[in-house]
Formats: C-alpha cells, sequence, structure tokens
C-alpha cells in the first residue's frame, strides 16, 4: 500500500487521513507471513459519518520460539522465549473538502521479550490533498510520534561466568518515529482498465530513508495487478508483486488481496488481506 492511494481498511496504519473518503462502513482482516516464524495479523474497522470518519485497530506481531544461546551455549540452552508486539488505536478524520482530508490516530504500544515489558501511547497524524481532478494526489504523515521516552519494566534472568543472575533494563527508549511523503496518479481510468502509479518517501528516526515505488493495473474495476520496488533496502533486488479482486457478495463488498516480497537471503514474505465494505 502507499500512503497516498490506501483506501480501504490499511488506512488507519498508513494515513488516517484516507479513512474519510471511505463510504459506510469497512471491515479489513489482514495476515503476514514473515521468515523464521514470525507472523503479523492486522485488524480495522471504519465508520463513515457525514464528512467525518472513526475507526479503531489492532496490530499484532508473534515472533514464535526463538531458541536462547549464549556466549557459551552457541547452539541454545535448551530454553526457548518469544518475543510479543501489540499496536492498537482509535483514529478520527474529516473530509474538509472534495480535495483535502486529515486525520488523527491515538494508539497504544506494547512490546515483550521474556519479562521485560514496554509500554507506551504514540500519536500518528496524516494529510492528503488531491490536485483538483488531474488524478494527482499527496500525502504526508507521521507515525510513532511522542514527546517523550519510555523505560522498560520487569527483569529476566541471564547466565555468565558467575552462574545466573537477576537482570533490569536499565536506560530508556525512544519510539521510531516514522515521516512519510507519498503521491499517487491515475495514469489511465476507462470502463475497462486503470493504471495507478505511485511512489512514497519514507524516513525513519531509527533506520535509513527507502524511496517506494508501485503501479496497479485495474480490469474492469474487478481484478488487480500490482508490483512494487523498495530503494534504500539492500535485501531487496527483485520487485514485489501481488494482485486482487474485487466482487459483490449479499449485498457487501468483499474485497481479497495477495502479495509476495522476496529478501535475498531472508527468503520470501506472503500476505493476504480481505476486506469488506457494509
Amino acid at each position: 500500500s502507499n500512503m497516498a492511494d490506501a483506501f480501504d481498511g490499511s488506512s488507519l496504519f498508513w494515513n488516517p487521513a484516507l479513512a474519510a473518503r471511505l463510504e459506510g462502513s469497512t471491515v479489513m482482516l489482514s495476515h503476514t507471513s514473515y521468515v523464521a516464524g514470525i507472523s503479523l495479523d492486522y485488524f480495522s474497522i471504519t465508520q463513515k459519518i457525514g464528512k467525518f470518519a472513526v475507526g479503531g485497530y489492532m496490530q499484532y506481531l508473534n515472533s514464535g520460539e526463538i531458541k536462547e544461546t549464549t556466549e557459551f551455549q552457541w547452539y541454545g540452552t535448551g530454553r526457548t522465549f518469544r518475543t510479543l508486539h501489540l499496536a492498537t488505536g482509535i483514529s478520527a478524520s474529516q473530509q474538509v473538502t472534495e480535495l483535502f482530508s486529515y486525520g488523527i490516530t491515538f494508539k497504544y504500544l506494547l512490546e515483550k521479550i521474556e519479562e521485560i515489558n514496554v509500554q507506551s501511547g504514540a500519536v500518528d497524524f496524516g494529510f492528503s490533498y488531491f490536485v483538483g481532478e488531474t488524478g494527482l494526489r499527496f500525502a504526508v504523515g507521521v507515525n510513532n510520534f511522542s514527546p517523550v521516552d519510555v523505560r522498560p519494566s520487569g527483569t529476566t534472568t541471564k547466565k555468565d561466568l558467575d552462574g545466573e543472575k537477576e537482570v533490569a533494563a536499565e536506560q530508556t527508549v525512544s519510539l521510531p518515529t516514522i515521516f512519510h511523503i507519498g503521491a499517487a496518479y491515475d495514469v489511465l481510468e476507462t470502463e475497462i482498465s486503470s493504471l495507478v502509479v505511485t511512489a512514497q518517501i519514507t524516513n525513519p528516526s531509527d533506520n535509513a530513508e527507502q524511496f517506494n515505488i508501485g503501479a496497479e493495473y485495474g480490469f474492469m474495476e474487478q481484478f488487480y495487478f500490482r508490483s512494487g520496488y523498495e530503494f534504500g533496502n539492500k535485501e531487496r533486488k527483485i520487485p514485489s508483486f501481488g494482485g486482487g479482486i474485487k466482487f459483490p457478495f449479499k449485498n457487501k463488498m468483499l474485497k481479497a488481496d495477495y502479495a509476495y516480497t522476496v529478501y535475498e537471503r531472508l527468503g520470501g514474505i506472503h500476505r493476504i488481506a480481505v476486506s469488506f465494505a457494509l
């Protein structure tokens, strides 16, 4: 997805300003199967009320079981652990004019590694602007904004030359604030075919800047084919690709999507999503 073109339930993750352009109620479920048994699940619901939209989402990442290793036991201590990451938020957005909308999300974040917990609050906000009827639109957004650092709580055990001892996290951590700017352009739009191209710059506070480009071809407003490429990531050597289908189902509009991304050394990532427009 692109933060200027995510006109579905993923808007609450990418840019809450886009939720104000949805109609009625929208429910979305998605699952991402990462490498090494890591999985990411996402659920969102939005409701349009006049020129406003409200919504909520939950995102859950599970690392799966990880073998514990030490400096002395490279192949494992016999113990395993897992990390859990949860984000949940509520959003509100307004379509101020036919061309301009804005949105904000207040969210709660939880990370847990063994018995160490990190809990914090954060804010996402974004804007969306259509350049008249040219088919060009822009978006700007900030994710994970928080003016304060957070301190982990809890203790865990660590084995060294002196045996096992309790260890507590001693330092505060900053949230990885992310700045996005994106654009999308309708190259072609007829009753049979449509073509959208997108571009996005992502600047995280804790990583290198990335530049993404993508394209989506639609046929009969029912079948969609997509591809994209991420610059600035050495693991990405070939474009990602995917597709989707949209069709009416019991007075609802059902949309199903799939995407596949390859990382050179880590392997492939599968994404599936289902969205209902009520």
